[in-house]
């Protein structure tokens, strides 16, 4: 037997687990949890329920790995952003329109995470690497702060984890309320427009908030 035969299983065995947590994520995302049925995410796949349950074991392993792999793509986009010869004022604001670009482009994640909002970040607090995932993001936010406030631009009276939470909400409401909000105010929130005035907004909030003035 040639020897590249097992690295062709390999690299095969990773292209369908690659191929069935793309399309489960789909699948989740439009029908949650409770909705999404593994008859549908192997028809989509055109493979098998049995396939499924070979690599992830059932529907709630499925979905935990669709969930660690949606987290782990918006910490992995933080974690690219190079802010260390930045200015912290400019360092914040260039994390902000990042994570706004992200969020935008990847609104299967939001659903994700209201899904997992519903039924109270069950599945998430079994998933105990996303906590020690998450923290490198803060980290790096408490070291800009540390900086600006040590270089005099950066007021005290907040810490981190709120200048994450003010990012992600703003981020967040863009895809979350598009519906509702739209109907309700006649605004597109993603159309270009309203996605070129948005982004632009972000920074400036974050700016204004922490900023010594």
């Amino acid at each position: 037997m040639s020897s590249s035969a097992p690295k062709a299983r390999l690299r095969d065995a990773e292209r369908t687990r690659r191929e069935l947590l793309n399309v489960a994520g789909e699948v989740f995302a439009e029908h949650g949890y409770s909705g999404a049925r593994v008859d549908e995410i192997a028809a989509r796949t055109r493979t098998t329920k049995r396939m499924i349950y070979y690599y992830f074991g059932g529907k709630d392993q499925l979905y935990s790995a669709v969930l660690e792999r949606a987290y782990r793509g918006i910490r992995q986009e933080e974690a690219r952003i190079d802010v260390a010869g930045l200015d912290p004022l400019a360092a914040l604001r260039e994390i902000a329109v990042a994570t706004f670009d992200h969020h935008v482009e990847h609104a299967e994640f939001i659903r994700l995470v209201m899904i997992e909002n519903i039924h109270g970040a069950q599945f998430l607090k079994q998933i105990e690497s996303l906590r020690e995932l998450g923290q490198p993001a803060v980290d790096a936010l408490d070291v800009i702060l540390t900086r600006g406030r040590e270089m005099g631009e950066i007021r005290d009276g907040f810490d981190a984890v709120d200048v994450h939470m003010l990012i992600s909400a703003y981020c967040v409401f863009q895809v979350a309320n598009q519906h509702t909000f739209g109907h309700l105010f006649h605004r597109d929130l993603l159309s270009p427009d309203a996605l070129t005035h948005s982004r632009a907004m972000l920074p400036d909030i974050v700016e204004n908030w922490v900023a010594i003035r």
